[in-house]
């Protein structure tokens, strides 16, 4: 099987083209897909809550379980990018990634 390199890898995923990539390992990459496709039906079961005229309490439970699934998926990847990437960066004495990952946090409030 033939090793790719992940966030979580020594190695970065070059792309040839200056943008960023990471190559996630498949079965990360299958949790990930899994835990946003609950939360897509999340926001489908909110959205026909609101087409069928739901209680607004009901609809306000529905999203604040989506928005903490959301969290919960975001605070995974942002641990899996520090442990891999900005660590990564830092080895190697790209600083940069220090505004960056400031950046992301900033993003995440």
């Amino acid at each position: 099987m033939e090793k790719k390199s992940c966030c979580c890898s020594d190695e970065p995923a070059d792309t040839g083209d200056g943008t960023k990539k990471t190559v996630r390992h498949d079965e990360d990459k299958k949790r990930l897909v899994t835990r946003l496709s609950k939360i897509e039906g999340q926001i489908r079961g909110i959205k026909n809550m609101v087409d069928s005229d739901a209680y607004c309490t009901d609809i306000l439970t529905q999203v604040s379980a989506a928005r903490s699934a959301l969290e919960s998926l975001s605070m995974e990847i942002l641990k899996n990018h520090i442990n891999g990437c900005v660590k990564r960066d830092l080895k190697d004495g790209k600083d940069e990634v220090i505004d960056e990952l400031i950046w992301t946090l900033q993003k995440l409030k």
